[in-house]
């Protein structure tokens, strides 16, 4: 059995930072890789330069950010994109994007620093061992750990420790791995980070593309994390409590049954962790109210999670070197992420230079003229959901989409915020099943358990979800969610 199976949940601190990128680079290659795909569309686009004819629509400003005047398309002068020039628009893209690379290194590396305190792992074995023997509590409970982790910070990576820690519990209560996995996964990424209250890789990315204040429409991802939640926990609840009955209808991965992981009942979470929490906790009421009451941005945002680390570290009793560590190893785990934002605005700015971004706005627009607003939120929702599969990065597709999405929904008359929340849910519920998320097959092997077994069993659940977001885009229509 692979020993990353027989962890025992014990008290000490994890002081090195959770290096996910090098778990996965670890385990056996399946499938395309993304910046493959991703180039592949570039060389497409590239061509097409040559085949679509170019267009141009002239820009109003309507307060204070730039829209799509409707009336004013035209066919212009084609300017095919030339092989060289293909290859140097990756310096363009990067420099296009280079305000949210480089804040998305920002926070990857504050992060760094708050999970080398080994707070937030102590936190989670905290609440596994007090909740251990009270089984009804455990799973609510624990599925609201990881989709705060989601929803706050945009967790994901550092999903594979977890899994580590969780499956071997949950077959030692009697259930089986996949409630462990789905407790971690389906917490952290179906209904935390698609939810993304203050999640800066999806929600805060859109926004910023789209031209929206950071966090806004918050109320109606609260409502959504809410109803995604009480969904998670029912659907693994209902699957735990019949392989508790009947242990033969359980999925054990690379478990036995029989093998009893033990509980350090002896844990107690110590005063460097509990007050290191307490500064995160501050951190994150700062920023709702730095957010909506003084309009920061994502300078101020990043500067509040680096300072706060910072306070972390120290009350963790790291030295100023090993947050430093921390911090180099955070940032180094986002490298895929932050890299194909800018491979995304590489696809832009052939687009662009192209003269094709008007052309395919006044195409896409023409296709969707007649049909009522909430239709096209949905049908936003559904192509966001299949790119998905191209750029399984969330922070990635909101760069590639957004700058299309956002002046569409103008012309389509659906809100930005709307079109913002299609393009989070359609990121959010895809990446649970498509083989191009090198996350969800890196924490199926940690946890022994088949693609198509977990396929299989999470269809349902992901049907579900899709009804749900169909609602939620059809309430947010209605009710104009906004601001703009």
């Amino acid at each position: 059995m692979n020993n990353l199976t027989k962890q025992n949940i014990s008290s000490e601190p994890l002081n090195q930072p959770t290096n996910s990128t090098t778990q996965l680079n670890e385990l056996p290659e399946k499938g395309i890789n993304p910046f493959v795909l991703m180039f592949v569309v570039i060389a497409i686009v590239t061509a097409l330069t040559y085949i679509l004819p170019a267009g141009q629509y002239a820009r109003i400003e309507k307060e204070g950010r730039s829209v799509v005047d409707p009336s004013s398309f035209q066919f212009v002068d084609s300017t095919p994109v030339g092989l060289l020039e293909m290859f140097s628009s990756v310096h363009a893209g990067m420099i296009e994007g280079a305000s949210i690379i480089l804040f998305v290194f920002l926070f990857g590396g504050a992060l760094g620093i708050m999970q080398a305190t080994g707070a937030i792992d102590s936190f989670i074995k905290f609440v596994a061992v007090r909740f251990g023997s009270k089984e009804k509590l455990l799973i609510p409970l624990m599925v609201l750990v990881f989709a705060s982790l989601g929803t706050l910070i945009g967790s994901a990576e550092d999903a594979l420790v977890y899994i580590a820690i969780v499956v071997p519990m949950t077959v030692a209560l009697g259930f089986d791995a996949l409630t462990g996995f789905a407790i971690v996964m389906l917490g952290t990424l179906a209904t935390g980070f698609i939810s993304g209250l203050t999640n800066p890789f999806n929600v805060g990315v859109a926004q910023s593309i789209a031209e929206l204040p950071m966090y806004s429409g918050m109320g109606l991802r609260i409502a959504i994390l809410a109803a995604f939640y009480v969904l998670t926990v029912v659907y693994i609840y209902r699957h735990a409590m019949k392989v508790k009955r009947n242990p033969e209808l359980g999925e054990y991965g690379k478990f036995s049954r029989e093998e009893q992981t033990q509980l350090d009942k002896s844990f107690k979470m110590g005063k460097r962790h509990f007050f290191a929490l307490m500064v995160l906790l501050l951190n994150f009421i700062f920023l709702v109210y730095g957010v909506i009451k003084l309009g920061w941005y994502i300078s101020e945002i990043g500067g509040l999670f680096l300072l706060s680390a910072i306070i972390m570290g120290f009350i963790g009793g790291l030295s100023p070197s090993r947050m430093a560590n921390g911090f180099i190893s955070g940032a180094s785990d986002m490298v895929s992420g932050a890299l194909i934002i800018g491979i995304a605005q590489t696809i832009l700015v052939i687009i662009t230079n192209g003269g094709l971004l008007d052309t395919i706005l006044y195409y896409a627009a023409g296709l969707v003229e007649h049909l009522p607003p909430a239709i096209n939120a949905v049908g936003m929702f559904i192509v966001q959901m299949f790119l998905n599969f191209i750029v399984p990065s969330g922070s990635g597709q909101a760069a590639l989409t957004m700058p299309i999405m956002a002046p569409l929904a103008d012309l389509m008359g659906v809100t930005r915020q709307t079109a913002v929340l299609a393009f989070q849910l359609g990121d959010g519920i895809s990446n649970m099943i498509f083989p191009t998320s090198g996350l969800l097959l890196a924490g199926l092997a940690v946890a022994g358990i088949s693609f198509t077994k977990w396929v299989k069993w999470v269809l349902p659940y992901l049907a579900i979800q899709v009804v749900i977001a169909v609602i939620f885009l059809v309430i947010a229509q209605v009710i104009h969610y906004g601001p703009f």
